[in-house]
């Protein structure tokens, strides 16, 4: 008896996206199984845990139902952006070029890719979702590497290209006990552009990365990224995410401790509006004895919806990890909403972890005192935001860094807090 497979219709938007992706005259050989794949599985649903809070066939069929849509994906140009820090070296992943790399850094075009049939945070499907559509768009593919002792004194932003080139496959390499900053830019791309981008970071043993994610594109746009982390021993990975623009986004982390007395300190604002679904889903993976993690993610809520995900996993025999989580969200509208998900999966015995999730308004008690110094009761709220905010900011202990990031949030505050 011959067995019959329903495939499940497909939106028109999963329709534009396979349209775009074939659309790419490059990289045919490395494209076509992901395209396939893409075809075969659709775009996930809520039914996928890894997408539960952020049904992607329903929100990119929101965004990308229109014809014009892809047309603004053929016609967007190259937006110029002023650099993240001053002195900055700017590294177009569209490109594989750098402008005024340190000694010790380098950049070249690379022939790898990403491999979609991974899902590195255990909970998608058969593929992984944002892998597969990176290269079903022919994502260029660069390599950066920091050699060993290097220590640049200046920060390396990465900027993707725009429009049909919006998506980045980037492999970045630290030698041993290296230091370096990098920004990972995220603006500038057309109305309706959806753009992918896909990081692995290696760091070697006692390397040390400061990872700052600047995400502020228009409230139209759509991005996906990834950024897998594998830490060596006594290596140090410090992440700051900054999300204050884009209509969808989803920006995944995902982190392997393999070495002794490695340490991650997460840390990041999601600043949400009407309009806005902005998901942050993050995996903590720690696989031997000895090692360190905190992740603190604050979210300021006015309208749309955001979402977070984040678990700690610590394999059997991975004893004395110490990992903390925390998400705390500040809902200032009844217009918004924000979904937690907070986890822990430990199969070891001697461990001390955490993780929490809080959510509420403005404490009527502080705003009282303020109000009573004399305050106006709008002054007075706006502090209130900002210091929930900046708290997480001042971590950083980086005078030129604090001063960009809060200039951002202020920025935002006043259009929207």
């Amino acid at each position: 008896m011959s067995s019959v497979t329903e495939l499940r219709p497909r939106t028109p938007a999963e329709t534009r996206l396979l349209q775009l992706a074939e659309a790419q005259g490059e990289n045919e050989n490395v494209r076509r199984p992901a395209i396939e794949a893409l075809r075969r599985e659709g775009l996930p649903t809520r039914r996928v845990e890894a997408w539960h809070y952020t049904d992607l066939r329903q929100l990119m069929g929101k965004r990308l139902g229109e014809e014009s849509a892809i047309e603004a994906l053929r016609e967007s140009g190259e937006t110029v952006l002023e650099p993240f820090l001053h002195g900055s070296s700017i590294v177009d992943l569209g490109t594989s070029e750098g402008s005024h790399l340190p000694k010790g850094v380098s950049v070249a075009k690379s022939d790898e890719r990403s491999d979609w049939k991974v899902t590195p945070n255990r909970l998608d499907r058969s593929i992984d979702t944002i892998r597969a559509l990176n290269s079903a768009f022919g994502a260029n593919s660069s390599a950066i590497t920091v050699e060993a002792g290097a220590a640049p004194d200046h920060a390396i932003e990465l900027r993707p290209g725009v429009g049909l080139s919006g998506h980045a496959h980037t492999r970045v390499s630290l030698g041993a006990k290296a230091k370096a900053t990098f920004v990972e830019r995220l603006d500038g791309n057309a109305q309706g552009a959806p753009s992918t981008g896909v990081t692995e970071l290696h760091l070697g043993e006692g390397s040390e990365v400061l990872w700052i994610v600047d995400q502020e594109k228009g409230l139209d746009a759509v991005h996906l990224g990834q950024l897998h982390v594998r830490l060596e021993a006594d290596s140090l990975f410090r992440l700051f995410v900054l999300n204050a623009g884009g209509g969808l986004v989803r920006y995944e982390v995902h982190t392997d401790v393999v070495g002794e007395g490695a340490d991650i300190q997460m840390r990041g604002v999601n600043l949400i509006r009407d309009g806005q679904h902005i998901d942050v889903t993050t995996t903590l993976n720690h696989t031997v004895p000895n090692t360190t993690a905190t992740e603190t993610f604050r979210n300021v809520v006015t309208g749309g919806h955001g979402v977070f995900q984040g678990i700690i996993k610590v394999a059997r025999g991975a004893q004395k990890t110490d990992a903390k989580l925390a998400c705390n969200s500040l809902l200032l509208s009844d217009e918004g909403d924000f979904s937690a998900k907070p986890e822990l999966e430990i199969f070891a015995d001697d461990v001390v972890c955490g993780h929490g999730a809080t959510a509420g308004e403005i404490d009527a008690d502080h705003l009282f005192y303020l109000m009573s110094r004399g305050i106006p009761a709008d002054k007075a709220r706006a502090l209130l935001i900002k210091a929930f905010v900046t708290e997480v900011v001042e971590e950083l202990e980086d005078e030129a860094l604090q001063y960009v990031l809060e200039a951002r949030i202020d920025d935002w505050l006043s259009a929207n807090g």
